[in-house]
Order: C-alpha cells, then structure tokens, then sequence
C-alpha cells in the first residue's frame, strides 16, 4: 500500500499514522490554541495533494457551513470529507473525532459531493494531540 491508499484509509495505526508522527515534532505544535487545527490542515492538506488522480478541495464552502477537506477520487461516485479538530489533551482524541463526524452530518458537508454526482462517500473525523492522532471513519451512501 502507497502513502495516497493509506491516507484513503486512514485507520488506527496505518501508514498515514506513522508518517504525521515521523514528520511533526512537538515544536510544530506550539501555535496559539487557535491555530493549532491549521498546522495539522496545512500539512494533510499537502500530503494529500501529492494524490494526482485527486481533486483536493480545503475550507470547501459545502452545505451549511465550511468542511475542511474535501476529496474528489478518480472513482466518480466516491467522495471523500475530512473534518480536523485539535484536542486538547491525549483522552480526549476520540472525542474530537466523533464532534468532527458529527459536524460534518450537522452542517450536510456531503451535499457538496452530492451535488456532483457523487454518492458513495466516506466521513472522516480527524483528531490531533501534539504527535498523536486518531481517526474515526463512516461511510454513507445516498
């Protein structure tokens, strides 16, 4: 499995998992509690785009809101939304996950895929605590 497919499938200690430990040092993450989600964007964000067979879409008008990434595969029906929160502590990881989840149902971000004729879509809800990350993955249909 390529880095690309590992972050397609980002699940619990995959590939993608490791590369953002290898890759930020503690020191990246010393920004204002406000900013801290950004670094963590900015660099999933450039992970992604190394993808040349994906749109990559960041701070995607999208339903009732912004969703943070959006993901347009080769596969015309599948779709991909990632939604990024910062935790503010290692316990709190999975949490994070499922409000990112559930702002993402909340504020219909899929319509955005929808729209496009998109229908097989998966939801993730992306948590960062300094070096550690978690993610919690949904797929649905439409």
């Amino acid at each position: 499995m390529n880095w690309q497919q590992s972050m397609l499938q980002w699940h619990g200690d995959q590939p993608a998992i490791r590369i953002l430990s290898n890759s930020i040092r503690v020191f990246d993450t010393k920004a204002p509690e406000k900013e801290k989600e950004s670094s963590y964007h900015t660099f999933l964000v450039g992970l992604l785009t190394g993808n040349t067979d994906w749109v990559v879409r960041s701070n995607v008008e999208a339903g009732e809101g912004f969703a943070d990434i959006i993901i347009e595969p080769e596969d015309p029906d599948a779709g991909i939304i990632r939604e990024l929160k910062y935790s503010k502590e290692a316990n709190g990881l999975e949490k994070a996950c499922e409000k990112a989840i559930e702002q993402i149902k909340d504020r219909r971000y899929s319509e955005y895929l929808i729209n496009d004729g998109r229908h097989n879509i998966t939801l993730y809800g992306i948590a960062f605590y300094k070096k550690r990350s978690k993610a919690v993955v949904e797929k649905i249909s439409s």
